[in-house]
């Protein structure tokens, strides 16, 4: 049985993301496998990639730690998919962006980049969208719902869960960009139980956050459901 081991990916690639970047050093009682510091988007990603064990768990940073470990995923197993919990859609393009900051654009990335296809990927508790984003999502037919993740997932080698932090209610962690009205951390333990109860689960990654005593704790409930066994084992 492969235990999981940790990415960090201690970097934001937008303007003022230092907390999230501090909370990538957290200790969620994992073996490390690599810390990832680069100074492009692209060396980020080729690095992660590279770097990644048999069984990842990254910790970033921004949502950009995902592309790395997606694409190291899909060139590892072939088609993967992708479960992208988050309270925002990350399906901007430089062209569509109101920021600019890329961390608004990494599963648009994944997606253009070809590491998932729209058909074997769900965006799960966004709730605030740019207006071109769910374009996106209409024009795209990106699923959007819990309900039908083993339709999502069927026909894949397995999936990759990307977990915002920001996709929890305020109150259930502390977190760089938080919006009311989202799931509780229970509702979300399920969902990712979920998850792994319909794939093999080819790794996770959890971003968005920043330091906090009472965060690593939340974080291993949602590994422990994502990966029962091995994070039992670890």
């Amino acid at each position: 049985m492969s235990l999981p081991a940790l990415v960090r990916v201690p970097r934001a690639w937008g303007d003022g993301g230092d907390p999230m970047c501090e909370a990538a050093g957290m200790d969620v009682g994992l073996p490390e496998a690599a810390t990832v510091a680069a100074s492009t988007l692209g060396e980020q990603t080729a690095a992660v990639a590279a770097a990644l064990p048999e069984l990842p768990v990254v910790l970033g940073g921004c949502c950009c730690a995902h592309i790395g470990a997606t694409s190291g995923l899909a060139g590892r197993h072939g088609r993967i998919a992708v479960i992208w919990f988050d309270a925002h859609g990350d399906l901007n393009t430089p062209e569509t962006s109101p920021s600019g900051n890329a961390w608004g654009m990494p599963f648009r990335m994944i997606l253009d980049e070809g590491h998932a296809a729209v058909p074997d990927c769900a965006l799960i508790g966004a709730r605030n969208l740019d207006p071109p984003e769910r374009d996106f999502i209409d024009q795209a037919g990106l699923e959007t719902s819990d309900r039908n993740l083993a339709q999502v997932v069927a026909g894949t080698a397995g999936a990759y869960i990307a977990f915002d932090c920001d996709v929890l209610d305020p109150p259930e962690v502390d977190c760089f960009m938080p919006e009311p009205d989202g799931p509780s951390l229970d509702a979300c333990v399920a969902m990712v139980g979920a998850v792994a109860s319909h794939a093999r689960v080819l790794g996770i990654g959890f971003t968005g956050l920043v330091p906090s005593d009472a965060n690593p704790a939340r974080l291993r409930r949602l590994l422990t459901a994502a990966l029962p066994a091995q994070a039992e084992g670890s």
